[in-house]
């Protein structure tokens, strides 16, 4: 499992250009508008959406995890504390399918624990839920 760190950036290859230095690594997916890094040391998944007119800079929080398990195990609990939000079966996100569930904190920050089934060449499902942005979807 590894921690995701979804940011708004204005300037997509400005902002592969710094994190493949920051970070020492290559990018692991890069789309039009989309590029994420999937870094080992630290453990960390880090998702650029170019949102040049964006107000917050941070997108979404998350965990991704590898195994079914871990996200059943994410929505028991979240649902059992009474903080579990949307719960995502087999939706495109990020030119990915995935299993996801959803949540937020006392103050508005957007968390998603999500397991990735298979890359897409779509940015998202139509049609796309209500977001706060084109793409807020909260993809990974």
């Amino acid at each position: 499992m590894r921690v995701q760190l979804a940011l708004n950036v204005r300037n997509l290859d400005e902002a592969v250009d710094y994190y493949s230095k920051l970070f020492g690594a290559p990018v692991n997916k890069r789309k039009p508008g989309y590029a994420n890094f999937a870094i080992d040391r630290p453990p960390l998944k880090l998702v650029l959406l170019e949102v040049p007119d964006a107000s917050e800079r941070l997108n979404h929080l998350g965990v991704e995890v590898f195994d079914q398990a871990d996200v059943d195990g994410a929505i028991d609990r979240l649902t059992q504390s009474g903080i579990a939000g949307e719960i995502e079966v087999e939706r495109t996100c990020c030119h990915a399918v995935q299993n996801k569930v959803w949540s937020r904190d006392p103050q508005g920050a957007r968390w998603e624990f999500y397991r990735v089934l298979r890359d897409s060449e779509n940015f998202a499902e139509a049609p796309a839920p209500p977001i706060a942005s084109p793409h807020a979807c909260g993809c990974s």
